[in-house]
């Protein structure tokens, strides 16, 4: 999968509430699972869901960032 840019959640903007504010762009970078991708998020590569639901991305990068 080549990388591509996209809106997400992002955790570390969460103020309790899924809001348009807390989004942000982010570049997915790989598949590694069913459902998971690495993303990066302004220098900071983290763990992402995809939520089929709504059609969002949610990316981690408190919790799940990537080393």
């Amino acid at each position: 999968m080549n990388g591509f840019k996209t809106q997400a959640y992002i955790q570390s903007l969460n103020k309790g509430k899924m809001q348009p504010e807390v989004m942000d762009e982010i570049t997915v970078l790989e598949k590694v699972g069913d459902n998971d991708y690495i993303v990066d998020y302004k220098g900071v590569k983290c763990h992402a869901l995809f939520n089929w639901f709504i059609c969002a991305y949610f990316a981690d990068d408190v919790y799940r960032r990537v080393d």
